[in-house]
């Protein structure tokens, strides 16, 4: 079954992330302007194209007895790599696989132990089944948004990272809208025409898989996603000027 997301399809989506355990059909419907009937037969049509694949609890293990998380970065065959990633979650304490698109690095195997010794035994049978761990971080937390395209025209620009430093120092990580207002505009422009306020400062721009060093001559592109330290604190005005016109 194949589905053209619509806008009802997409605010759809956008409840359920934000909250599918507290969120019922008439409420969606209120908010999108149709009948609950019709919100829970859209999201039938959601499940069975596959596109809502399930619904899962967001469940903090550290929390839950001091248990560690851990997460695998592995390599398997690229032929082998999807019969591997389903016999991964097969492991006693795996709670996530996932595959890329790539050579090296790519499963990543999300597990959960009780101790060292129980997060050990999960690498010990990833590699017993012939993925090669290049590498284990002990996962600190783990957090989750709705996709915001898919929201409400109002919602407004979302920071990727935000970090609040001594002195009133703010560093936030945007991401450049379309039609925003600096878009395609370098940063010398910007800053003649009044667009970013004194005291702030653009440290980086990441564009595709790339990590641009920001020079006056660096030209703002929509859909990167920039590091920005403001010495007086982000402010309405600072986020308007990466967001849609009109948004």
């Amino acid at each position: 079954m194949s589905i053209r997301l619509d806008e009802v399809y997409k605010r759809i989506i956008h409840a359920l992330m934000g909250d599918a355990r507290n969120t019922s059909a008439p409420m969606i419907a209120e908010e999108v302007g149709v009948s609950p009937a019709t919100i829970r037969n859209r999201i039938n049509q959601l499940e069975d194209a596959g596109i809502i694949r399930g619904y899962h609890a967001n469940v903090d293990f550290g929390a839950a007895d001091d248990r560690l998380t851990t997460l695998y970065v592995g390599t398997a065959p690229v032929g082998e790599r999807a019969r591997l990633a389903q016999q991964a979650r097969t492991i006693a304490g795996v709670v996530n696989v996932r595959e890329f698109m790539a050579g090296r690095e790519n499963l990543h195997v999300l597990a959960v132990g009780s101790d060292v010794e129980g997060v050990n035994d999960v690498a010990r049978e990833l590699t017993s089944l012939g993925i090669d761990i290049d590498d284990e971080k002990l996962v600190r937390t783990e957090q989750f948004q709705p996709y915001h395209p898919f929201g409400p025209a109002e919602t407004h620009q979302q920071f990727s990272d935000y970090v609040s430093l001594a002195g009133g120092n703010e560093v936030v990580q945007l991401t450049v809208e379309d039609s925003a207002p600096i878009a395609d505009m370098t940063l010398e422009r910007a800053g003649t025409k009044g667009l970013l306020e004194d005291g702030l400062l653009v440290v980086s721009i990441e564009r595709e898989d790339s990590v641009l060093t920001p020079t006056g001559d660096s030209e703002i592109r929509a859909g990167d996603l920039l590091t920005v330290l403001s010495r007086d604190g982000i402010t309405d005005r600072t986020l308007e000027v990466f967001e849609a016109e009109g948004g």
